[in-house]
């Protein structure tokens, strides 16, 4: 006769870090870091909450891994081979970054917690390397390498985490409200400004309803990488 702790035992054998990280993923992907409990995550499973523990450890380390694995997925699809130039590769990397953070809203927070929390961790180090290692390339003095290489990954992240759904306090923002919903409605609160006191506002708001997040990110790498000319 199989006993309980017997099937029990069996199914924490078969379970894999793997099964964890990916089903962990999916509910994120679905309801935002505040449904990643370890209560869904043990249903989802059919297991029990030791065995996420021993496997992935507390709930902070289990995001901790779901986000190591999304970017090192996404910088290794990036891969340097399709960059013929260092301006090239700092926007492979650029998009890679932007790409995945458009597909997982939750991804903006931890990726910037990752990076200030844990320095020598596989993101961080992965991040500055794949960029700084353009620095030298681009003809930045060795002595603004680490200037250069942090404005441009600031850049990157405060630009993707802008166009990505904000965690927390939501107050005044309809969950619902679609990309264009939300430029229409924003285009048209600013043609409503007082023309002789807004002149500026009023000149770009038609730039604004018709612009391209993607377009406009790469602007601003081009804006930096510029600007990085420079240095030298």
């Amino acid at each position: 006769m199989t006993t309980r702790a017997g099937r029990s035992q069996r199914r924490n054998q078969v379970l894999s870090r793997e099964q964890i990280i990916d089903t962990a993923l999916e509910v994120l992907d679905a309801g935002g870091e505040s449904a990643l409990t370890i209560r869904a995550l043990t249903e989802r499973l059919s297991t029990g909450s030791g065995a996420v523990y021993y496997h992935v450890g507390t709930r902070d380390e289990l995001l901790d891994s779901v986000t190591e694995t999304v970017i090192g997925a996404a910088l290794a699809n990036r891969s340097t081979g399709a960059a013929t130039t260092p301006e090239d590769e700092v926007r492979v990397v650029a998009l890679a970054l932007f790409d995945a953070i458009t597909a997982h809203n939750w991804l903006a927070t931890r990726l910037t917690l990752q990076i200030i929390r844990n320095p020598v961790g596989p993101v961080t180090v992965g991040i500055f390397e794949r960029i700084g290692g353009q620095m030298g390339a681009l003809g930045v003095p060795r002595a603004s390498w680490f200037v250069a290489a942090s404005t441009l990954v600031h850049y990157i992240l405060g630009a993707v985490s802008q166009n990505a759904r904000i965690e927390g306090d939501s107050s005044g923002i309809d969950p619902d409200a679609d990309h264009d919903g939300f430029l229409d409605a924003t285009s048209a609160a600013w043609q409503g400004l007082d023309p002789e006191a807004y002149p500026f506002m009023h000149a770009i708001v038609d730039q604004m309803r018709e612009h391209d997040d993607r377009e406009q990110f790469l602007t601003g790498i081009a804006v930096i990488l510029e600007g990085l000319t420079h240095l030298r």
